[in-house]
């Protein structure tokens, strides 16, 4: 399936979240698709249920996955369109971020070399999609 980094900074369940998000992104995981149990997930990742519970949670509030009360969770399916609301709130939070960096003293190659290494480790998507030329 996948692993998490237990040392991490990062909380488990958001490095859950952005596993199974590019699971879904890739299409590894395909819409209808039933995810495994939350005992299941816990048992393969060697996490406590309530971790796996707290990011199919927040999964199924951001539209990622549904969930089918006595049937299980499964992968929502995707709209071709761009989720423009989405889109947004991702384009203030890259802004604020850039902003917040720039204050810290990385300069704008540090910050594309960034974008670059996000590139290279698959976390953005080859396609146009959703993509806005004027930003």
């Amino acid at each position: 399936m996948f692993e998490l980094d237990l040392r991490s900074r990062q909380p488990i369940y958001e490095q859950l979240i952005d596993k199974m998000k590019e699971m879904i992104v890739r299409e590894l995981w395909q819409p209808h698709d039933q995810l495994p149990s939350v005992r299941t997930m816990a048992k393969q990742l060697m996490v406590n249920p309530n971790t796996i519970q707290k990011a199919y949670r927040e999964l199924e509030r951001d539209g990622w996955i549904y969930s089918i009360p006595g049937k299980g969770s499964f992968v929502a399916p995707r709209s071709k369109e761009p989720n423009i609301e989405a889109i947004a709130a991702v384009r203030e939070q890259f802004v604020r971020l850039v902003k917040e960096a720039r204050f810290l003293g990385v300069t704008n190659e540090q910050l594309w070399q960034w974008i670059r290494e996000g590139e290279e480790r698959g976390e953005n998507r080859d396609s146009t999609c959703g993509r806005d030329e004027n930003v």
